[in-house]
């Protein structure tokens, strides 16, 4: 239910899940918009080893981590809001410097800044939804805001195409300091600060080190973020893999940001369906279903591929595969980060801080040997997505026994 802190006259609810789709998507944009960017990055910048280009999205990932952690305990602390800002700010001066890098290790150094200040709209805006929203009245607003937030890495490798079709590689930069720049004066014009003074927690090493061990020891809360990071991995190994796939698979990478458009649309209409779903079915046991259907459907595909068609019908099978993953991808996100988050209402930030920054780095770490694992064929993607879902699935079933009662 709505908190009782309103200083200023709270935005309606289809404005507020905008400018929060909005904050969030900070993070997939500043990603997807550059994948067409890094082969033209590498030979520019790093002529003698082109494969360096590649760690600007590396770089990115390493600052949003980092900044992750601090973000959500700061804004614990001195509010949501004013973070929020502060973190747009650093953003806008890692897109500003990175449009005029001279050497990739300045480029480096300038995407690292860029992802730090992103972390503050990736971790505080879900927290300003976990100080407003509760239990699956949350799960709906975030099923709604990913819907939106879909439409970002659908479009964004066209946009980055398109920029680098009109300009150079440099102007994508530019497009992040617009984003930025729409979001920052949205937020500090039009919504009003969601945590009161009464309800912020101490910047103090005793208060932040208790919330960590209260987090990291209950077992309702660790489970979910366990199979999160099961969930996001998939969806990095993806990322790493598809541009390659296209090219040297299937010979469309001319045509790639059209078909991950397409496929980032199917997993919206996913979001839309969970949130319909979710008050009714619950967010367990939907993604529960999701996972048993991602493994199970992925088996079929790991059969079917590896028989092989011919062209074109490998490549239809091949996207097939594509929209059933994202699809239920699509129905794990907005569950799992509401019931990681459900028992922590009381410390909302720093809580979705830890949640975000164990399944970022977890993920990160499991994709990396799936993604190394490419052969040439899409075969490694699809095995790493049964080992994945499965493993979510099995630990979906385990919280039904460790889970604190709550209404999911």
């Amino acid at each position: 239910m709505r908190g009782a802190f309103s200083p200023t006259r709270p935005l309606r609810f289809g404005e507020f899940v905008a400018l929060m789709a909005l904050l969030t998507s900070t993070v997939a944009f500043s990603i997807d918009a550059m994948l067409p960017a890094l082969p033209a990055i590498g030979l520019e910048l790093s002529p003698d080893t082109p494969a360096r280009g590649q760690l600007v999205i590396a770089s990115f990932v390493f600052g949003l981590g980092l900044g992750t952690l601090v973000c959500g305990p700061v804004s614990d602390a001195f509010g949501r809001k004013s973070v929020l800002l502060v973190g747009i700010a650093v953003y806008l001066a890692g897109a500003f410097l990175a449009m005029q890098a001279w050497s990739i290790e300045s480029l480096l150094a300038a995407r690292f800044l860029q992802g730090l200040g992103a972390a503050a709209p990736r971790v505080v805006a879900q927290a300003m939804v976990r100080d407003l929203y509760s239990g699956r009245a949350m799960a709906r607003v975030t099923s709604i805001i990913m819907t939106l937030f879909v439409l970002v890495p659908a479009i964004a490798p066209s946009i980055g195409a398109g920029i680098m079709w009109l300009s150079s590689w440099r102007m994508i930069f530019f497009s992040f300091v617009a984003f930025g720049l729409i979001s920052g004066l949205w937020l500090m014009i039009r919504q009003p600060e969601s945590l009161p003074p009464d309800r912020r927690r101490a910047l103090r090493p005793r208060v932040i080190g208790a919330a960590l061990v209260e987090i990291l020891t209950n077992p309702a809360v660790m489970v979910y973020v366990v199979a999160l990071t099961f969930a996001f991995a998939p969806l990095f190994a993806w990322l790493s893999n598809l541009p390659m796939i296209f090219e040297d698979v299937y010979d469309r990478a001319s045509t790639f940001p059209f078909w991950f458009a397409a496929t980032a649309l199917v997993a919206g209409t996913a979001s839309v369906a969970n949130a319909k779903l979710v008050m009714r079915l619950g967010m367990r046991k939907i993604a529960t279903y999701a996972f048993f259907w991602q493994a199970s459907v992925s088996v079929v595909f790991l059969v079917l591929i590896s028989r092989g068609l011919p062209a074109p019908w490998d490549f239809a099978l091949f996207f097939a595969f594509m929209c059933t993953a994202f699809f239920s991808i699509g129905l794990t996100f907005g569950n799992l980060n509401a019931l990681a988050l459900q028992p922590l209402g009381h410390m909302a930030g720093i809580g979705s801080s830890v949640v975000m920054s164990l399944s970022t780095v977890g993920s990160v770490l499991i994709a990396v040997p799936i993604s190394l694992a490419y052969d040439g064929t899409p075969l490694p993607l699809i095995f790493g997505m049964i080992l994945c879902s499965g493993t979510a699935l099995g630990l979906m079933l385990l919280s039904r026994r460790v889970a604190t009662e709550e209404s999911a």
